[in-house]
Formats: C-alpha cells, sequence, structure tokens
C-alpha cells in the first residue's frame, strides 16, 4: 500500500499528465487552423499518450491500495507564433515533467517503495523518448528557419507519425 504522501504525489501527477494532453490538444488545434496537418497529426499523437500517461498512473493508485483524487486541469498557454515557439514550449514543457517524475522516484526511493519505484522506472524511460522526439523536431525547425518548403516538408514527415499504445501491465 502506498503512504499519503505517495498517493497525494501520484493523484497530482495524473493531473500533470491529463494537462500535457490538454495543452497538446491546444497545440493540434492551433497547427488544424494553420493547415499544418502533420503538426497537427504530431499532437494528436502526444494527446493520445500523454492521456494514456495519466491513466497509467490512475491504475497504478487504484492497484497500489490508494484513492484516486482528480485536481482541477488549468487552463493551458496559447499565445504562440510559430512552429518554432510551439516546439521550444513543448520541450520546456516535457523537461518540467521529467523534473516532475524524477521527484516521485526520489520519495519512493526515501520511502523504501520499491513498487512504486518500479512503476516508475517505465516514466523515466519514456520521459527520455519524450524529450529527444521533441528536440529532434526543434532542431529542424530551428535549422529550416523561414523556410516554407522546408516547413511543408516537415509538415509531411510528422504526417506519417501513429500513435502506440503502451504495452498492457500488471502490478
Amino acid at each position: 500500500m502506498i503512504s499519503e504522501k505517495m498517493n497525494d504525489l501520484l493523484n497530482r501527477q495524473v493531473q500533470k499528465e491529463f494537462y500535457s494532453a490538454y495543452l497538446y490538444l491546444g497545440f493540434e488545434a492551433y497547427f488544424q487552423h494553420q493547415n499544418l496537418d502533420g503538426f497537427a497529426n504530431f499532437f494528436h499523437v502526444q494527446v493520445q499518450e500523454e492521456r494514456d500517461h495519466a491513466m497509467k498512473f490512475f491504475n497504478y493508485i487504484t492497484q497500489a491500495g490508494g484513492k484516486v483524487k482528480l485536481y482541477q486541469v488549468d487552463e493551458p498557454e496559447d499565445k504562440f507564433n510559430t512552429p518554432e515557439e510551439i516546439f521550444a514550449y513543448t520541450l520546456k514543457h516535457e523537461q518540467e515533467v521529467t523534473k516532475s517524475i524524477y521527484n516521485l522516484v526520489d520519495n519512493a526511493l526515501a520511502e523504501k517503495d520499491h513498487g512504486t519505484n518500479s512503476f516508475l522506472q517505465w516514466f523515466v524511460t519514456e520521459q527520455v523518448e519524450e524529450e529527444a522526439t521533441v528536440d529532434k523536431v526543434l532542431k529542424k525547425l530551428q535549422l529550416i528557419k523561414n523556410d516554407p518548403h522546408a516547413l511543408l516538408m516537415l509538415d509531411a514527415e510528422l504526417a506519417t507519425r501513429v500513435y502506440t499504445a503502451p504495452a498492457a501491465e500488471t502490478v
């Protein structure tokens, strides 16, 4: 059974994951409005991933004997003018999520909560991938600057991204 402190921290992470999904849904809408369907697809996949992350935490809390509490999800930032600004913000956001996951790991280790620590290792690995994926697109955007042809090529590349649900696991 998880401690009250860990229960609260995990519930806060559910909130953060749903916030990420909400933020990325806004980015998807932005790119749809810009007729950049590949960029919209990139964030559509991100929305699905973040919802899955939230539900993994939700299910773990229940399986570990905790109680789920859903916190309010804030309105996400939406004042962006370019794809590069959005991806820079996304990278910063993912780095904050990584810090939050690391904080959870630190607390699990301090409490000698080996079950929660084991559960969190999937997220530690996932965050490395999340940051690398966003950073790669950001670096491409920085390279192409304001070249509309290159932007459309990147848009076509991002249109090929597909969602892959995480493997089902039991605790």
